[in-house]
């Protein structure tokens, strides 16, 4: 018998007393994807993100999560970081003064007290604004303690709106999807209709460790 070529796949399917059944699949080679469990860590690192600046926050498989989740639009692009509370204080003014200059989307990404990481993905650059804005693109998320992705529910469009003293993502029902203060030092996080989400801390009202946004490049 000839040996079977890499590029067909034979799939088996039998039930009781009858025939198998075969099925011949042509996949193109550049089709096939690597296993993780096989590849090597040169492989492994192809499938991240490159960050052009250092994080206090993000490890492997945080990066791995949510290259996975952001809009198709931002894969494959560097990360740069914006703004970090490590590296440019605590304040919101700050972070607003930041995102001034650029028109393209963020990732917010949180550490508190608690070392839960959880945050936010913005169509929109965070600034100041009398009314909600943002589309649908827009999603908050999780690791706390094992990832959850809360996209829009389609109940509102309540998506982010900016104060001088707090920051505001999801609404509806009473409360906030993500809520910062002035300081970015508390934080509050509660389910609310724009998401649908579960709270994103371990506890409703959390502080903050460490905050970082980032956009793509």
């Amino acid at each position: 018998m000839r040996p079977i070529p890499e590029s067909m796949k034979v799939l088996y399917f039998a039930r009781t007393s009858e025939e198998p059944f075969v099925e011949i699949v042509t996949v193109k080679p550049d089709k096939r994807r690597h296993s993780l469990c096989s590849s090597t860590d040169s492989e492994y690192e192809d499938l991240l993100p490159v960050l052009k600046d250092n994080s206090q926050i993000l490890q492997v498989h945080h990066l791995q999560q949510l290259m996975n989740h952001i809009p198709a639009r931002t894969q494959g692009y560097p990360w740069k970081l914006l703004y970090s509370t490590a590296e440019h204080g605590t304040s919101l003014n700050t972070l607003y003064r930041h995102m001034a200059e650029i028109d393209r989307p963020v990732l917010m990404v949180i550490k508190d007290t608690d070392n839960q990481v959880f945050g936010a993905f913005s169509s929109d650059p965070f600034k100041v604004s009398r009314y909600c804005y943002g589309t649908g693109e827009t999603f908050l998320y999780s690791f706390s303690p094992d990832f959850q992705k809360f996209c829009w529910s389609g109940e509102n469009s309540y998506f982010v709106r900016g104060f001088l003293d707090s920051l505001q993502m999801g609404g509806g029902g009473g409360y906030f999807g993500l809520w910062l203060d002035a300081n970015l030092y508390h934080g509050s996080s509660y389910s609310c209709n724009t998401f649908y989400n579960q709270p994103l801390s371990l506890h409703h009202d959390f502080t903050i460790q460490d905050l970082e946004v980032w956009t793509f490049i």
